[in-house]
């Protein structure tokens, strides 16, 4: 069974707005034994799990209004930058699942064989260096944008995240093909999209004229 498959079979309530959600779309803490909360992004830390919406200014709120406390009837003390800490961690389990994505050969790095592969519609996300040059990733997303499904898009690593999550040098385009790899990079990234833009607002030119989910916030296509 996917990530996304199992994801969907459980609903909790966000503290802060008390909705109550899918777990893909919320982060589980818990309490930490020296009285803080850490996050558990795997889902497998021991405790009662306090849920919040996957996104930056639900965990500020949670941490402003000690709303962890309240919901665990126990004095606690989530650090100040909780929300910064969630996204580092995040981040990193994108990164990871790229590096598996390459091992496995689900992943195409390069211009050329990234071209191939969303000509041969093949390609689920086009991941690009943040910091890469404009002019190869307007032509990838330019072809991109002719597939009758396009790619989703994710431009929220550099050049030096991406080089070093896939053991390469200097890496700056990548496909992840369809597959189940693809469902579960798809599960982290969504949720990093709560704390990063997926795409950064300078890419805005690049893409003119693209599908409007090359340029939201999540990197989403219709």
């Amino acid at each position: 069974m996917g990530v996304r498959e199992a994801t969907t079979e459980r609903e909790r309530r966000d503290l802060v707005t008390h909705q109550v959600m899918d777990e893909s779309r919320l982060i589980r803490f818990v309490a930490a034994p020296d009285g803080t909360v850490a996050p558990d992004l795997a889902r497998k830390l021991p405790g009662r799990g306090l849920w919040v919406a996957a996104d930056r200014a639900s965990v500020e709120a949670a941490v402003k209004k000690n709303l962890f406390a309240r919901a665990a009837k126990a004095p606690l003390k989530p650090a100040g930058d909780l929300a910064d800490r969630v996204e580092s961690l995040l981040a990193r389990r994108c990164l990871e699942q790229l590096g598996l994505a390459r091992r496995e050969g689900v992943l195409i790095s390069g211009f050329e064989k990234a071209a191939a592969a969303i000509r041969a519609g093949r390609a689920a996300w086009l991941v690009e260096a943040a910091d890469g040059s404009a002019d190869g990733r307007g032509k990838l997303l330019g072809l991109a944008k002719h597939q009758p499904t396009p790619p989703k898009v994710c431009g929220a690593f550099t050049a030096d995240d991406l080089s070093l999550a896939l053991g390469l040098e200097n890496a700056i385009h990548a496909v992840l093909l369809e597959g189940g790899r693809a469902d579960r990079w798809t599960f982290e990234v969504e949720r990093l999209a709560g704390f990063r833009p997926l795409t950064p607002p300078g890419w805005r030119g690049d893409t003119a004229g693209a599908p409007d989910g090359f340029q939201d916030g999540r990197g989403s296509a219709p």
